[in-house]
């Protein structure tokens, strides 16, 4: 019999799509993201991404290979022929920098994304103008659980 490790953190097992609009934490107008695993060990984070407005998101890259499914909606990258849309599987390779834009035709998009590393937001010429981590995500849910009657401390059950 193999024994259970100790020190083990707990399993998370939440719905995802929450019925709680206070779970969805703002990143910039019409656009929120609900964490559902940060890693402070390995720099991982899985949320779900929501966008209600068409036109740019971000223009940005990652360090790391991102795993994305389609959960409601389409979006596609400027620099790609191809539409993620319901049901879709997206892999990206770590380093090539994209434009994530929602199109006309899509009133709200919500996506789960696997991330390792960082999100390196650039401008047109590619130079660096922000980013984002696990820590700046999990800072951000602290504020605005903080805010609206959650908690700060709500997110620390996504933390690993």
């Amino acid at each position: 019999m193999i024994p259970v490790s100790a020190g083990v953190p707990a399993e998370i097992a939440v719905p995802a799509v929450p019925e709680d609009e206070r779970l969805w934490v703002p990143q910039t107008p019409d656009v929120w993201f609900r964490p559902l695993m940060l890693n402070t060990v390995t720099g991982q984070w899985c949320n779900l991404l929501k966008v209600t407005r068409s036109g740019i998101v971000s223009r940005h890259r990652h360090p790391s290979a991102v795993f994305g499914y389609v959960i409601k909606g389409k979006w596609q990258y400027d620099e790609h022929g191809w539409v993620a849309e319901t049901g879709s599987f997206v892999y990206e390779p770590p380093g090539e920098i994209h434009t994530l834009r929602v199109p006309e035709d899509c009133t709200e998009m919500i996506t789960f994304f696997n991330i390792s590393g960082a999100m390196i937001y650039v401008d047109d010429e590619g130079n660096q103008t922000g980013y984002e981590d696990t820590f700046t995500k999990i800072q951000l849910c602290r504020d605005h659980y903080g805010s609206n009657g959650l908690g700060a401390d709500y997110v620390d059950q996504f933390i690993r």
